[in-house]
């Protein structure tokens, strides 16, 4: 239960001598970024991120949200004021699919303590303030491979021989409707586990053992590799987040259905089953 932190939990750990530093990763799909919202009212000290620009990198062969050059990605950490001795809390507008990416995003490039709010701002209770505050530079300096990361390839490998997550809504999995990308359907072999399943009416995510048993009913069950992908690697890396909170490790294919359906060479598999 290290990956998440609950809104008490937090405020308590900004009162106290060591406090964390905080990343607001506010986002929507498809839409302007939320620095508005966020210079309007945020959790006192957080730092503005935009997951468009910042946590990833031009859309391209690579998917709508190619991971980052690590050395920017570093560089826009260091202006948030991340370093690796100290503590990290990311939050979003409540959706978690943001904050997740920025969690993965850390984690990935080795930083050893990083939470997300859980339920994310709506779930904030303490005082908010605006403007832009200003903190002093960290030194975190990212070093990729910490996590497991998935190419297309892999994620077809890993589909035949464990379990790979599909973490969209079942009508994209199935391929009824595709809103955003080239074609609807899902990698063959790949299971539907739409990351709606994974939190309470409140946005919290569910308890360690019923993310356990939600995972386990869809073959995680810890004897074979399970790997996720998404859209664009963004709602995959919430997947990925729920399955830490269950004590089950996770590969993320970054790329995902948006890289994947580019290459029309790669097959698709539709209706609701894997195959």
């Amino acid at each position: 239960m290290n990956d998440i932190i609950s809104a008490s939990r937090l405020a308590g750990d900004l009162a106290g001598p060591n406090p964390p530093v905080v990343l607001d990763v506010r986002w929507q799909l498809g839409g302007p970024n939320l620095r508005h919202a966020y210079e309007e009212a945020h959790i006192p000290g957080a730092v503005y991120v935009d997951l468009d620009t910042e946590l990833a990198a031009p859309a391209g062969a690579g998917g709508r949200h190619p991971l980052p050059d690590p050395k920017a990605f570093g560089e826009v950490m260091r202006a948030a004021g991340v370093s690796e001795d100290r503590d990290v809390v990311v939050y979003d507008g409540g959706l978690g699919w943001a904050a997740a990416r920025a969690w993965w995003l850390l984690r990935w490039t080795g930083h050893p303590s990083v939470r997300v709010l859980d339920g994310g701002l709506a779930a904030w209770s303490g005082p908010v303030e605006g403007g832009h505050p200003a903190p002093a530079a960290g030194t975190f300096v990212p070093a990729p491979g910490a996590l497991p990361l998935l190419d297309a390839d892999g994620a077809a490998a890993l589909a035949r021989s464990g379990v790979l997550l599909d973490a969209r809504a079942a009508e994209r999995y199935r391929g009824d409707v595709e809103p955003i990308d080239r074609v609807g359907g899902h990698i063959p072999g790949a299971v539907s586990a739409p990351t709606t399943g994974n939190v309470a009416e409140s946005g919290c995510f569910l308890p360690a053992g019923e993310l356990a048993d939600r995972f386990k009913s869809l073959g995680a069950d810890g004897t074979s590799a399970v790997g996720v992908y998404c859209g664009s690697g963004v709602s995959g890396a919430h997947e990925v987040l729920a399955l830490a909170v269950a004590g089950i490790p996770a590969a993320l294919y970054a790329g995902s259905w948006s890289e994947w359906s580019r290459d029309e060479a790669r097959p698709v598999a539709t209706g609701p089953d894997p195959q």
